[in-house]
């Protein structure tokens, strides 16, 4: 089998404490943090995933790594009883992602209300904008935008949102009026302009 990613859970706020401790002691972990938009005083970075640590292993060669107290870690991210493994692809990507994050000065982009953004994944993708930010990397905005014709809110992720000025212009078209054929959608036409 051998090396592979797991995740592992810490204890409450204690990620740094967490991360310092198992690599001291020879342990392979991967720590993505950035530079917190509201710093207090000793607290420069926040986690990207809080509450979690990738750590690295081969649990069949060498077993699972044992936990001291002053690790402070919680548990194994489990799902039916097993502890699953991630691609090694993964942890590459966000570790990529990482790096542009820190050669950009280390900062999550903000989105703010009324910020136009463009949803990149999920069931809503294209234009949007920005009712109320997240409140952290793992938080979700809250967006306005347009589906099957209307104005609609939803919670995107984070992660899952870029700036629209870096984005090439997309034309905004109108939303549809009928459903092909001369048949008017409910609202529009001859018979929603007279209310009947």
């Amino acid at each position: 089998m051998g090396l592979r990613w797991y995740v592992a859970r810490t204890e409450p706020r204690a990620e740094f404490l967490a991360a310092d401790e198992l690599t001291g002691d020879g342990i392979e972990v991967f720590f993505p943090r950035v530079r917190d938009p509201r710093p207090r005083l000793g607290h420069s970075e926040i986690p990207l995933f809080q509450g979690y640590l990738f750590i690295r292993c081969d649990p069949q060669i060498n077993g699972w790594p044992s936990f001291r107290r002053s690790h402070r870690i919680a548990g194994w991210v489990t799902f039916g009883g097993e502890v699953p493994s991630l691609p090694d692809e993964v942890v590459a990507s966000l570790s990529e992602r990482w790096e542009m994050i820190k050669q950009q000065g280390g900062h999550l982009k903000r989105f703010l209300p009324g910020d136009k953004i463009r949803i990149e994944a999920g069931t809503f993708q294209g234009l949007a904008e920005v009712v109320e930010e997240a409140k952290s990397p793992q938080g979700r905005a809250k967006v306005l935008l347009q589906f099957m014709g209307r104005l609609v809110e939803a919670h995107i992720p984070w992660e899952n949102l870029k700036a629209a000025e870096d984005q090439p212009d997309e034309p905004i078209r109108p939303p549809r009026r009928t459903r092909g054929r001369g048949r008017w959608i409910q609202g529009f036409g001859s018979r929603g302009l007279s209310g009947a």
